[in-house]
């Protein structure tokens, strides 16, 4: 049996389709080259809204976000959280692309909580401390600036657990609330179990109180790297190729390299987690569930979340795979609010924060109309 030798539009197609492959990708990789050589530092700077520096506690430190010189008095004052597990500077990364910006180009008077990094003399600190201690004062301090005796309290991730009872201890120094993908019923993704999502989850339920307790009593902070692997392992084939075939397709054009080299840079600084603050997250929270079950203390008060009686601004994002929808959406259930709205916006739970273009200004549209509507 006699083959057909190969015709013209196969005879040594896939050679030269290959070298052509090779040729093109190593003019990628000596683009990428290039530009990273003369990429600096100062390129790549992060949190250049400009701010002044309101209050400071050790190295926590509140910051007032300077106002365009249009801007007017009377502006609603906003004061903003982020996770302690994370810089603030995610939510000023760059800005085209900066949460903290399309706020106050949105003419809202921003505050902004740097929460620093906790050093052994932190090891201490509980989520009462934060609450009842840090972030009471930084409130004082952020309506003592704006004149205002209540203010705008905005939480995102794990900032939006310590909002939430904030507002909940202290209802008459909270005009209104907004969380933005906060976990709030931390077993509700059970009910729906999804191999692409949850892992944090699944890892902090499957730990022994014992397994925490070695933990913290071992390292006192939780180091930062530890999270940074857990965060690592939920998307771990994009992981593995974000710096070979993203970084060389993000270094065909400036502005990508840019804005990819940004991000690696707040993925790098990553704070400690504060060790007894660390204990009362994993166990209270993600492996008993105290929050909704009204079981939660902090300085030795029950964190009762019918006492959020104050507006409620809840904002998700169906795609979340770090906290599944389910456990935010579950916030309605048990404020006790009778103004309640929840809103699902376009991306994943980090893209949120960051979004550009249209996203952003669907962001920033929702939360200024939202509060324009209730002051």
């Amino acid at each position: 049996m006699t083959r057909n030798p190969p015709g013209p539009e196969t005879a040594g197609a896939d050679p030269v389709s290959g070298l052509h492959r090779l040729i093109e990708t190593q003019r990628r990789l000596a683009e990428t080259a290039s530009r990273m050589a003369v990429t600096r530092d100062r390129d790549v700077r992060l949190a250049t809204t400009p701010k002044t520096e309101v209050m400071r506690v050790g190295d926590k430190i509140l910051y007032r976000c300077d106002a365009p010189p249009m801007a007017t008095g009377g502006r609603p004052a906003v004061l903003v959280l982020y996770a302690l597990v994370g810089s603030y500077a995610v939510l000023d990364l760059q800005p085209d692309r900066s949460f903290i910006g399309s706020l106050v180009e949105a003419g809202l008077d921003v505050f902004v909580v740097d929460w620093g990094h906790p050093n052994r003399a932190c090891q201490h600190d509980d989520l009462g401390d934060y609450v009842e201690g840090y972030l009471d004062a930084f409130v004082d301090a952020a309506c003592d600036a704006s004149g205002t005796d209540r203010i705008n309290l905005f939480g995102l991730c794990q900032g939006g657990v310590l909002s939430l009872c904030y507002s909940a201890l202290f209802p008459d120094k909270v005009r209104n609330l907004i969380t933005v993908a906060a976990p709030v019923d931390f077993h509700a993704d059970k009910q729906d179990l999804r191999p692409d999502r949850g892992f944090m989850n699944h890892w902090a339920r499957s730990l022994e109180k014992s397994d925490i307790e070695l933990l913290v009593d071992t390292l006192g902070n939780i180091p930062g790297d530890i999270g940074g692997i857990a965060f690592t392992l939920m998307t771990p084939m994009r992981s593995l190729a974000k710096y070979n075939l993203t970084l060389i397709e993000a270094s065909q054009d400036e502005g990508r390299l840019l804005n990819f080299l940004r991000m690696e840079k707040w993925l790098a600084d990553r704070p400690a987690h504060p060790g007894a603050a660390a204990r009362q997250w994993l166990n209270d929270l993600y492996r008993e569930n105290r929050l909704v079950r009204g079981e939660l203390e902090m300085a030795g008060e029950k964190v009762d979340l019918g006492r959020v009686t104050m507006p409620v601004l809840n904002i998700y994002t169906e795609t979340d795979h770090i906290i599944p929808p389910a456990m935010t959406r579950a916030l309605k259930h048990h404020v006790g609010s009778r103004d309640y709205s929840e809103w699902a916006a376009k991306g994943g739970h980090i893209g949120i924060m960051v979004a550009g273009g249209v996203n952003r200004r669907a962001m920033q549209n929702k939360i200024a109309d939202w509060l324009s509507a209730r002051q």
